[in-house]
């Protein structure tokens, strides 16, 4: 609070008088004053760069607290000023060969963000000097440094061989400045079309070795670029897995995260199924773990568990008890942590499933309830021995007379009749006895599609489907397409109950819809059955595929890239990276001969082996995101 008051606003001039005042000031408090006005006008977004020569000419006092002011000035505002930012190119490489280790890192932080050419030329002698500091701090700030000078000029950081200095800190004795080389190794390979960062098994042990002398972030980092590693003999991804495997106990959820999704990569070159089966067992613990700490951490723990029991379905299977739902839980953890229950729902717990879903049912949030009368049908689909008490449970809510309850259990009833045709038609009576409380269209079209299906069956199927034929031309299209084939199951079944509504509907569905589906199943349905009724009644009534949950399950190749990329925002929103972040590079999963799923791709690349560059053909390297053509790359093969 003390600082608040420089929050206000200042004329140029009196900053400027203030700046360059002749007054003794033997400590530069009166600088430091100013410079704090100055900074304080900048973050209100007040235009401060006619000070710019006034600012620079404060480089030259040796005060830390002052660089720091001048610096982030010098960043705000070189894109305005490059001319004037060229200006201080001589004080920031004096600054970088300074006695104190942290204006030596600063000044080449500085000149890293710092987009003007000049300083850019400039800034590659002090940095490789900063490579090889004496002082680690001033490696590890070096390091991150090079992976932004890499991102506005990427020619000059190859020319200078600025990555191969980078590969060489990775022995570095300080783990921090291991962690910073691996961060800016892996952003340069992530941001590079020639450049691939691949580590051997040398490196990926060094590495390894330094996670217990990092920061969490450090730990982080250097998890995050293991990924990087493809295991090429047996044994190789079971040693780095039980290595990593203490890292799931630490306090940090991102390193938590990391460790599992590191580990759920190095089980696709695992051998031996005890082996995947133990390293399962590992993973429940921190994932059950995650789920005892705040709302937002559990929703991005769930998001990601749910990816990956699809994919290793042993994680957590006996769990369950840990997924279900807390009363003050908000409504976003509560849908994920349904999700879950639904898939982790087996023979042997779907009597504890079932119990609390019953219960949900019950709440006050429309969402929630929903969500869970729809799980309860999702649960019959999937179980058969439990299809009778979900059918019950489905009954006893629809007793309840809750309008969005009775709808959702009707659409999920529906579902339950195709995948178990024949054998829970005695409800239909019940069912029809909630007609008048249909409002919503999902609702509407499964109770049409259940009353054309069983035309036959229900004596007055003509009357129910007249009722809703009263507003046909009204209806979302959603609801008039299940009229109409509901209408020609009912001719085809019952000709003469159905002989005057089918008239009606198909003069509808061809002569005053707008809709072309509508209007084009209209037309099908009018020339079959005028033409040959045997065959109208093939194609209506033919066979329905069987129903089942594998259709919610996700495409195996998107599971297998986003299970590559755990722990980020790919997991949580389930998408690619590539949907939302432009020219980001597509992980697949490399071909070894220890690989136990099978992956296509070739591509050439540069192996850097023992420092000399030779192209061979690499069918480890990654495909590219459409797959439509092979491209030339270069791997950057860290083989120390």
């Amino acid at each position: 609070m003390s600082d608040a008051k420089y929050f206000q606003r200042g004329k140029i001039q009196e900053l400027r008088a203030e700046l360059n005042s002749d007054k003794k000031d033997k400590q530069y408090v009166k600088k430091k004053t100013v410079l704090k006005k100055i900074v304080a006008n900048m973050t209100m977004g007040n235009d401060m760069s006619p000070l710019f020569a006034d600012v620079v000419d404060c480089m030259k006092i040796p005060v830390l607290e002052i660089k720091k002011m001048v610096y982030l000035y010098l960043i705000n505002y070189s894109r305005s000023k490059p001319d004037m930012a060229a200006k201080a190119v001589d004080a920031f490489v004096k600054d970088a060969e300074d006695a104190n280790p942290l204006i030596r890192a600063l000044a080449v932080r500085t000149m890293g963000y710092i987009s003007v050419d000049k300083v850019v030329e400039a800034l590659v002698d002090p940095l490789r000097q900063s490579l090889r500091d004496r002082d680690p701090y001033v490696r590890k700030t070096a390091a991150t440094t090079v992976a932004k000078l890499f991102m506005h000029d990427k020619e000059l950081v190859e020319s200078e061989g600025l990555i191969d200095k980078l590969r060489d800190m990775l022995t570095d004795s300080n783990p921090t400045v291991v962690a910073n080389a691996v961060a800016a190794l892996t952003e340069i390979s992530e941001r590079s079309d020639q450049i691939q960062l691949k580590l051997n098994m040398s490196i990926a042990s060094k590495l390894v070795a330094a996670l217990n002398d990092c920061s969490e972030w450090g730990q982080t980092y250097i998890l995050e670029a293991l990924m990087f590693y493809v295991p090429q003999e047996m044994g190789d991804a079971e040693m780095l897995a039980e290595r990593i495997a203490p890292r799931l106990q630490h306090a940090n959820s991102s390193v938590v995260l990391t460790a599992v999704k590191v580990i759920i990569y190095l089980m696709n070159y695992m051998t031996k199924d005890d082996e995947i089966t133990a390293m399962c067992r590992k993973l429940s613990p921190p994932l059950v773990t995650l789920l005892s700490s705040g709302p937002e951490v559990q929703y991005v723990a769930l998001r990601n568990i749910l990816l990956i029991i699809q994919r290793r379905p042993e994680v957590l299977k006996n769990d369950m008890k840990v997924f279900f739902c807390k009363y003050n839980d908000p409504i976003y953890v509560k849908l994920a942590k349904l999700e879950i229950m639904c898939r982790l729902a087996n023979s042997t717990n779907v009597d504890q499933v079932l119990s609390e879903l019953k219960e949900y049912a019950t709440e006050i949030d429309v969402d929630f309830v929903r969500k869970a009368v729809r799980s309860i049908g999702r649960l019959a689909v999937k179980i058969e021995s439990t299809a009778d008490r979900c059918i019950a449970a489905l009954i006893e809510l629809i007793q309840t007379k809750v309008n969005y309850v009775v709808q959702e259990a009707i659409v999920v009833i529906k579902d339950i009749f195709r995948k178990y045709p024949n054998q829970y038609e005695v409800i239909i009576g019940t069912l029809c006895e909630n007609l008048d409380n249909l409002d919503e269209p999902e609702a509407k079209a499964a109770m049409i599609w259940i009353i054309g299906q069983y035309a036959d069956r229900i004596e007055n199927a003509d009357v129910l489907l007249d009722d809703f034929l009263y507003c046909f031309l009204d209806e979302p299209v959603e609801v008039q397409l299940a009229l109409l084939t509901a209408t020609i199951k009912l001719f085809i079944k019952r000709p003469a109950a159905g002989q005057d509504l089918v008239t009606k509907v198909l003069k509808w569905a061809t002569e005053e819809v707008d809709n072309p589906d509508l209007r084009d199943r209209g037309y099908i349905y009018w020339r079959l059955l005028s033409t040959d009724l045997a065959a109208a009644k093939k194609v209506v009534l033919s066979e329905k595929l069987k129903i089942s949950t594998e259709s919610e399950n996700m495409d195996p190749m998107l599971l297998d890239e986003l299970l590559l990329h755990v722990s980020s925002l790919a997991a949580i929103y389930h998408k690619t990276p590539q949907t939302f972040i432009h020219h980001t590079k597509v992980r697949r999963l490399i071909p070894s001969p220890v690989l136990n799923r099978k992956v296509n791709g070739t591509s050439t690349s540069i192996q850097i082996v023992n420092g000399e560059p030779s192209r061979t053909p690499d069918s480890n390297a990654r495909t590219n995101a459409a797959g439509a053509s092979e491209r030339t790359s270069n791997n950057l093969l860290l083989d120390l």
